[in-house]
This record gives C-alpha cells, sequence and structure tokens, in this order.
C-alpha cells in the first residue's frame, strides 16, 4: 500500500494595538473552536504557533485555552512552534532583535507548555538568504515557507516531497515546502479533495511527506468561513476523513519529520514571500501591469506551466513606495540603536521593559499594505508609534536631553534634523520644505503626525467598475469581469480619488494664487506660484537658548519667477510641548506681488467623527466640530483641536492671519471587504493674505498639553 507522511501546521496572529473585539471574535469564530474539536480527535496531530501578542491576550482573557493547549501537549497531540515574539518581519529588524524575539518566545512556549520548540513560524513568509544565520543562534532548526519559494530556486512539485536544508555561512537550518494545492482544498473543498492530493504523493515506502501551513484565521475568521468549517461541520468531517483513512496517511509533527527522514537535498532560495506579497510591493504601474500579464497568461493556460517565471516585487521596497513606512522602520532602528547600547545605569527591569516595548513596535502588520488595511489602518500605526515611544521615555531617563542631530534619519541621501526633548520631539526635513515630519508628543505617547498621504495605488483603476456591496446583495448588475470583480462600501467612491503631491506633514509653506479658496484647495484646482514647498531649505544657524532651540532655515526662491527669500524661524521649547514658527519674506525685485500664504499641519488624532474628537475656537466646539468636517474661520486668531480619548489638547494661534481652513485627509484603499474610504488626519491651514512689496512677517504658535 501507499503510504504518505502528512504534516498540518496552524499559525495564529492578531496585530499589536488591534481592536478586543477583534480579538474576541478571533477567538470566538476560530482559536477556540478548532481546538475543541481538535481535542475531539486525539490521533490527529497538529504543529501550531501563536504570536506572543495572542499569547499575551489569551492569558488575561480566555487561561482556559492555553490549559487545553498544555493538555494536548502532553497526550503528544500538539507541536508548539515559536517565532519572533511580535510577529516582526525579521529580515528587517536587527540580528541582536531577530534572536532576542525568537528566544522570547520559545522561553514563554516552555514556561506555558512545558514544550521545547524546534521550530518557528517566520511572518508572512518573507525570506531572505542571511536568515539561517539568526535561526540557528536562536536555536531553531526549522521553518515553514511557500512551494513557490522553492519552485523560484528551480524545483518542481515533483521534487518538494519533503524537507530540504539550507544555510548561511555554514548555519544549517531546515526547510519545509508547504503545498499549494493544500492551501486552496483546505477548508475550502470537501475532505476528499485533500485526500486525492495526498494520493498522488504517497509510494510504497511512505517516505514522502506533503506539508500544510496556514492563518488559522481561516478556519472561522475569514469571510463565510465559520458557518461552512463548524456549523457545517467541515472540520468534523476532515478529522474523520484523515482518521479512515490513517494505515495510508501519518500525520507527523515537523520535529519529528526531522528525526524520522533524512533531507531531500540542499537548495538556496532567493528573495521571496507569498506570491501576492510580492505583487503587493510593486509600484502602481508594474503592480497593473504583472497583474494584467498574469491575467494573459491565464487566459492562455500556460500559467500553471510557467507562473513560476512570473515574480512580483521585494517586500523591502514598502519601505519606498510608502515614506510612511520607512519613518515608522527608521525610527525603530533608531531606538533599537538607543536600547541595546544604554545600560540604564545598571536597572536591568528597566532595559528589558524597554526592549519589550521596541519589540512590540516591530510588529509587521502595519509595515505593508496589500488586500489588507496595514499601513492604511490607524489604529495599527498608533501602537507602533506609542510602544516605540515608551521605550525612548525609558531611555530619557538614562540619557541627556535635549538632543539635536543632524543624520540621515530616513537613508535617503539628505540629512534631516532631529530634536528631542523630555515633552517632546520634533524631526525636520531641510530638503523637502523644512517640514516637520515627525511629533512626538511623550506625555501621550503619540506622533502627531502618524498621517498617510493619499497617493495612486495600482488597484485603483478598478475603483470605477467596483460593485456596490448593497447592489451585490440586492443582485444587481455586475460589470467587472471575474479577474477584476471587486467591491466598494459607497457608491461613486472613484470621483473622490485625489493624489497629493507632497506628503501630508506639518509646516508646509504653500504660496497660493490670491484667489485660491478652500474649495479649489480641496479640488486640487488651483497651482502653487511659489517654489517653496517640497523645495530645499538651508540651515543657516542654530541656538541653543535657555528654554529654547532655534533652527534658522532660509531658502532663496521665487513667487510668479521673481526673485523672493524665505526666512523660517523655528522656535522649540525644551520644556514644554511647544513651537513657535516666524516666518519673515523679503521681495528682492522691483514688483509688488499678491499671493496667499497658507502654512499647512496636519494631525493624525485616528477618528474622523468620533463625539470625543472634536474641532473648538474660542467659544467652543464649532458647529461642525468633527475631525471629518470642512469649513473656513474668517479673521479668526486661533483653532484648537482635542482629543478626550488620548487626553491630548492641540492649540494653533497667530495674530496676523486672514481665515483658517480645515480639511480631512481620507484616502481610498482596498480592504478583503473591498474599496473604502479611510480618514487618516485632519489637515488646518493658516491662510495670510499677502501684498509683498518689501517685507513681510508672520508668527504661529503651536501648543500641546494634556487636557
Amino acid at each position: 500500500m501507499k503510504k504518505i507522511k502528512f504534516a498540518f501546521g496552524i499559525h495564529n496572529h492578531q496585530p499589536i494595538g488591534n481592536f478586543d473585539f477583534v480579538f474576541e471574535d478571533a477567538y470566538q469564530k476560530s482559536y477556540l473552536p478548532f481546538l475543541q474539536v481538535l481535542k475531539n480527535h486525539p490521533s490527529i496531530k497538529i504543529s501550531i504557533h501563536f504570536t506572543g501578542i495572542l499569547i499575551d491576550w489569551l492569558e488575561e482573557r480566555h487561561p482556559e485555552l492555553l490549559t487545553m493547549v498544555k493538555e494536548m501537549v502532553d497526550r503528544g497531540q500538539l507541536e508548539v512552534m515559536s517565532g519572533a515574539y511580535y510577529e516582526p518581519i525579521i529580515s528587517v529588524i536587527p540580528e541582536a532583535d531577530r534572536v532576542g524575539q525568537i528566544k522570547k518566545l520559545s522561553q514563554r512556549v516552555k514556561s506555558l507548555f512545558g514544550y521545547p520548540a524546534k521550530g518557528m513560524w517566520l511572518a508572512e513568509r518573507v525570506w531572505e538568504p542571511n536568515l539561517p544565520s539568526s535561526l540557528v543562534a536562536a536555536n531553531m532548526k526549522y521553518t515553514i515557507l511557500d512551494d513557490t519559494h522553492f519552485k523560484y530556486a528551480g524545483l518542481e512539485d515533483k521534487d518538494l516531497t519533503g524537507y530540504f536544508l539550507t544555510e548561511d555561512l555554514g548555519n544549517t537550518v531546515a526547510l519545509f515546502p508547504i503545498n499549494k494545492h493544500l492551501r486552496y482544498t483546505i477548508p475550502f473543498q470537501e475532505p476528499e479533495k485533500t485526500i486525492e492530493v495526498l494520493k498522488s504523493f504517497a509510494n510504497e515506502q511512505g517516505s514522502n511527506l506533503v506539508v500544510f501551513a496556514d492563518d488559522g484565521e481561516k478556519f472561522g475568521v475569514w469571510p463565510n468561513t465559520y458557518r461552512h468549517v463548524y456549523e457545517n461541520n467541515w472540520m468534523e468531517n476532515f478529522f474523520k476523513t484523515l482518521e479512515a483513512n490513517a494505515d495510508w496517511i501519518e500525520l507527523i509533527h515537523f520535529s519529528e519529520v526531522l528525526e524520522e527522514l533524512a533531507p531531500v537535498g540542499k537548495i538556496y532560495l532567493p528573495t521571496a514571500s507569498y506570491a501576492e506579497m510580492m505583487h503587493w510591493a510593486l509600484f502602481p504601474n508594474t503592480f497593473r501591469k504583472y497583474e494584467h500579464f498574469e491575467h494573459l497568461l491565464a487566459d492562455q493556460g500556460l500559467l500553471d506551466e510557467y507562473g513560476i517565471f512570473v515574480r512580483g516585487g521585494f517586500w523591502r521596497n514598502f519601505m519606498s513606495k510608502y515614506p510612511e513606512v520607512n519613518v515608522m522602520h527608521k525610527k525603530m532602528l533608531r531606538l533599537s540603536k538607543l536600547v541595546h547600547k544604554n545600560d540604564f545605569s545598571g536597572n536591568a527591569q528597566a532595559k528589558e521593559k524597554a526592549l519589550d516595548h521596541l519589540w512590540a513596535a516591530q510588529c509587521n502588520c502595519p509595515y505593508w499594505h496589500g488586500v489588507f488595511g496595514g499601513l492604511y489602518l490607524a489604529h495599527l500605526r498608533f501602537a507602533i508609534f506609542n510602544n516605540l515611544i515608551a521605550a525612548e521615555k525609558l531611555i530619557d531617563g538614562h540619557r541627556s536631553l535635549p538632543i539635536v542631530e543632524h543624520s540621515d534619519f530616513d537613508a535617503d541621501g539628505h540629512d534631516e534634523i532631529l530634536v528631542e526633548t523630555a515633552v517632546h520631539n520634533a524631526y525636520f526635513k531641510p530638503d523637502k520644505g523644512a517640514m516637520l515630519f515627525e511629533y512626538d508628543f511623550k506625555p501621550a505617547g503619540k506622533n502627531l503626525l502618524d498621517t498617510m498621504t493619499r497617493r495612486e495605488e495600482g488597484y485603483h483603476n478598478k475603483l470605477k467598475d467596483a460593485v456596490f456591496v448593497e447592489d451585490l446583495e440586492k443582485g444587481g448588475d455586475q460589470t467587472a469581469s471575474i479577474h477584476d470583480l471587486v467591491l466598494t462600501k459607497e457608491r461613486d467612491l472613484y470621483q473622490k480619488l485625489k493624489y497629493d503631491a507632497y506628503e501630508r506633514r506639518s509646516l508646509i509653506d504653500h504660496v497660493l494664487p490670491a484667489d485660491c479658496s478652500l474649495e479649489k484647495f480641496e479640488n486640487l484646482d488651483y497651482k502653487e506660484i511659489g517654489d517653496f514647498y517640497n523645495q530645499p531649505y538651508r540651515l543657516i544657524n542654530q541656538i541653543r537658548k535657555d528654554k529654547t532651540i532655534e533652527l534658522h532655515f532660509r531658502r532663496d526662491g521665487h513667487i510668479e519667477g521673481r526673485p523672493v527669500s524665505l526666512l523660517k524661524i523655528v522656535s522649540i521649547q525644551i520644556e514644554t510641548a511647544e513651537i513657535d514658527t516666524n516666518y519673515q519674506f523679503v521681495n528682492h525685485g522691483q514688483q509688488a506681488l499678491g499671493f496667499r500664504f497658507a502654512v499647512e499641519f496636519n494631525y493624525g488624532l485616528q477618528a474622523g467623527q468620533a463625539d470625543d474628537r472634536y474641532y473648538y475656537d474660542q467659544n467652543g466646539r464649532l458647529d461642525s466640530f468633527y475631525l471629518n468636517s470642512s469649513g473656513v474661520l474668517p479673521r479668526a486668531k486661533m483653532i484648537g483641536l482635542r482629543d478626550e480619548y488620548l487626553k491630548i489638547d492641540v492649540q494653533l494661534n497667530s495674530e496676523r492671519l486672514n481665515e483658517i481652513w480645515r480639511t480631512p485627509v481620507e484616502t481610498i484603499s482596498l480592504s478583503e471587504s473591498g474599496f473604502e474610504r479611510v480618514y487618516q488626519s485632519s489637515a488646518v491651514l493658516f491662510v495670510f493674505d499677502v501684498q509683498l512689496e518689501k517685507e513681510f512677517e508672520c508668527q504661529i504658535k503651536q501648543k500641546v498639553s494634556l487636557i
């Protein structure tokens, strides 16, 4: 009789900062029912992985599940895998953090379940060739990757009937290929389809191995899967089917495979992730070309045969594609260096706490975007910065402040200026209009410039043909092709697509036509008549005073082609979260110039329409007060934004301005449930009507405080 060895793996994860109700929903729909059904089938052996984030939540909210896991480990039914504790993409975090995170989860697994984890789950299966050295340093013997990784290296399905060894600098680990066919049959097709796949790989010696490993959330959390998997008994029937075929299907743990089978051979894999991730990493134009080419191959019946030669991009290019990702990542690297080199005055507990915050900030989910929200979800980005700032606050007690640093923070070839005090951080980009690109208010653990720029996505071309959810439910007309059928949560959403020509940060200096209005600005129906925003400024002076740090920036530019210089003096308070910015225009020509000077601020306060987050002026809440509201305050002197949830109050004041504009920044992104509009930040512009004969001066004060 032909036999087969079958290794079954499950990966369970929720990102740091995700809402508690999302954790609870996943627990009730997937984590709990899966193990309840599995427990009733003790001969079914599973290798399972929980991220440290999820373990922490389970220990607090549902420790009974961890008890159940321990019982199943003790009877040999479950093998528990390790991994990096907070589920980072380990190839883009420092070596010490890679090893530290993996060892932290291995120790937790040993403590909770009494199991010495031998292998690990690799986040998003992002592989780079130098990883074996890190895995070996963390005492890991194996990891699990998609079979496409192996096919990119030149192997075929017939070769993938076991595990392979790979090495880096002589450090060797085992790699298990996940069978793509099983990822589509489990749990979406009847159990017999899985049996057919297993039969196709069985041999007389029983020496072949087939691997399935995937997200646990697909068993109940993914759309329509709970009813299919549990209410309609797919899971129960699946396990019974495996039991009925136990005479030729041997369920086996990955660690047991290493003891019982020799490796198929040695292989060196290229950089890769799963195919969809590499598609998402492409830039908009090549994103669409890749998709089109795949469709051409599929329509001609060539995709299965030649698809391995069609590859998307490289994961790290999310940091090029999205400057917001790059800022998070480089802030994380900066904090990693500071945490590791600081001895915290011998306080080991403080260092461990700082490391834990740093590692939590390495969670991968908001560092990329695909069909899942990821980067576009403000609450996930908030968790990253909140943990980074928490780590930094611990460091602050063991270093001398304030700090003014000139360095290429974001690795773009231009120096940034970083000002750090005990109460706030202000990071500037001289090469991009001396804009403020990160502003950390430490008492609330919040980067107020955690915002998103409206930019083109490769999938935006589908928006016009997207089917409105309500129309689909009513059986309305579907105009999209089978390849391109997507949903939208809002009718005619494509009409709201807008792309920014600059990053949505703060202290952005706009020189606008004299007749420019908020409506024209919102509709992008205007043209800058000066060359100041997004252009290089020179730092001509830096002054440290008793309670302030002054940065003097200058640009010699033009307005309507005529020479004009702008001196921008930013005064950063050391003991309070206040920044005063003075502007001085000088007209070097003979003709007077008329224009509107608008200084833009953006505040990412996360909720656009919540009663506890609002605009106000000296008289109280505005009539239209939500942070996603739009409007003009004529002849006003101040405006405030308040977030009662985070206890943050922001005030902006100026004496000479003519109007205050406010407008929301809302992106349109694709998620698993369709296109949606997402509030990202509130843009506030202080608008000055300028008649520049020789000189013009104005000042804007920003003050941030706790409520």
